[in-house]
């Protein structure tokens, strides 16, 4: 039988336990950045109590899955897994399930009656609780922990970081906006931003670590700091943030996601331009180019105030490349609607897009919208001309990149031939390098090949 707990003023355990030393764990992550980020706290911690990482199942003694509910398939992908583990479960009592995130925040009751042989099952706001609850599951049996408001800054908990030259740091949490297709104020919050100095001191910090590159996260960056008061007074000071993360030495490069396209300034712009380690890319998601469906997402924003500050963008920002997201099918989206979002599209050049099928997430509003949802095959006839359309705009753009000469960063062995480094340029683009590279390697290539999604580079 599960339980809750809650705790008043919570507190990370700063003592190991030792019956947990040696013992292997296991996370699985699905979802954004964020989860990304949360994932590698929720090592950290696991590490501090003793355990070390494989990457293997069989070995595992613990297993967190890390969850996300922005679409369907997420939930799928979560169950499907959730059954797969009661077969390893039912062979190995001992092996502790922890479920967290974003599904588990928002459907606590629902995971635990669809897997009821889940150890503890948590959300998104108590990360800093997941020893206390693993070793109440030990102790006394299954446990539920969903708080509502957030224990601890995911930045204030211990780190198990994927690579040692790159690193996320959370500069807000939560989300003001009412997107009618986004779940994520449900499951994080309202926006909380973490203080200027705060959040240097934490970049200060990596660099001494060996850290070369930061990306800085959250749900709207571009409102980060409407919630403090600075200098007496309230105002945007995402630019003033990425000028002083920018300064710190030894930083080479800093990247953020995501803006809003309805917030973003040219004093971010022109913090983008002004500052050397800021990267030149910008995520700018569009979700429709169609007026009537933008204001039907509560959006903020119509076709021609995006396109205005895009040019904006691209006006300060030199050799800027623009990356976006779009979801097809809305409730209501006509074909004109669709016409609308092609022209954008074809307007814009986006050099990346992720594209999206509408998705009915319960807890959203537009999972209510059923009068005016949208039949499925024309969605998915849809979908294919967008994507089309853009591959071919992505392929265009990677060509155009031929030729020149470019500083790119490694990332280490490609995962399909270790021969190969995947590295990466300062606008993002992936660029394959043949050689044994370690990671955290800076090199200056020759773009000499393009395929739709990546680069081939010689150096230099």
């Amino acid at each position: 039988m599960s339980q809750s707990v809650f705790l008043s003023s919570p507190t990370v355990r700063t003592t190991r336990n030792p019956t947990r030393g040696g013992r292997r764990y296991l996370v699985r992550t699905f979802g954004c950045q964020m989860n990304e980020h949360d994932s590698e706290r929720i090592a950290g911690l696991l590490e501090s109590d003793g355990m070390e990482r494989t990457d293997e199942l069989d070995d595992a003694d613990v297993v967190f899955i890390n969850t996300c509910t922005i679409r369907e398939n997420a939930d799928n992908r979560l169950y499907g897994n959730l059954g797969h583990l009661k077969q390893w479960k039912d062979q190995r009592p001992d092996l502790m399930l922890v479920v967290g995130g974003c599904a588990a925040q928002k459907d606590k009751e629902y995971v635990r009656e669809r897997a009821p042989w889940v150890d503890v099952v948590m959300g998104t706001h108590n990360l800093d609780r997941v020893l206390d609850l693993m070793d109440h599951a030990e102790d006394w049996g299954p446990i539920t922990e969903v708080v509502d408001e957030l224990q601890a800054m995911p930045s204030s908990l211990p780190v198990r970081r994927e690579m040692d030259h790159s690193a996320w740091i959370t500069i807000q949490v939560g989300c003001n906006n009412t997107c009618t297709f986004c779940i994520v104020p449900s499951v994080r919050g309202q926006e909380i931003s973490r203080r200027p100095g705060e959040i240097v001191g934490e970049v200060e910090s990596l660099v001494r670590e060996g850290v070369v590159e930061v990306t800085l996260l959250g749900q709207n960056v571009d409102t980060y700091g409407r919630d403090l008061a600075i200098d007496g007074r309230r105002r945007p000071i995402f630019g003033d943030l990425l000028r002083r993360v920018g300064g710190v030495p030894g930083i080479r490069r800093v990247r953020f996601t995501s803006p809003h396209p309805n917030d973003f300034r040219e004093d971010v712009a022109s913090a983008m331009a002004e500052t050397e380690a800021v990267c030149e890319q910008l995520h700018f998601p569009l979700q429709s180019g169609s007026d009537r469906i933008l204001a039907a997402m509560h959006r903020g924003y119509n076709k021609r105030k995006y396109m205005d500050r895009l040019a904006m963008a691209r006006r300060t920002i030199a050799d800027l490349a623009v990356s976006t997201d779009i979801i097809v099918g809305f409730p209501g989206e006509t074909e004109e609607d669709f016409d609308a979002t092609m022209d954008v599209v074809s307007t814009a050049r986006f050099d990346q897009a992720f594209t999206f099928i509408f998705s009915d997430r319960p807890g959203t509003a537009a999972a209510d919208m059923t009068d005016d949802f949208v039949d499925p095959d024309v969605i998915q006839e849809r979908y294919m001309r967008l994507i089309e359309v853009q591959n071919r705009i992505s392929r265009e753009s990677n060509d155009e990149q031929v030729g020149r000469v470019v500083e790119v960063l490694s990332e280490g062995p490609s995962k399909k031939d270790p021969e190969m480094a995947t590295t990466r340029t300062r606008d993002g683009r992936v660029v394959h390098v043949a050689g044994r590279i370690p990671p955290g390697t800076f090199l200056e290539v020759e773009l000499i090949d393009s395929a739709m999604h990546h680069l081939v580079g010689s150096p230099r």
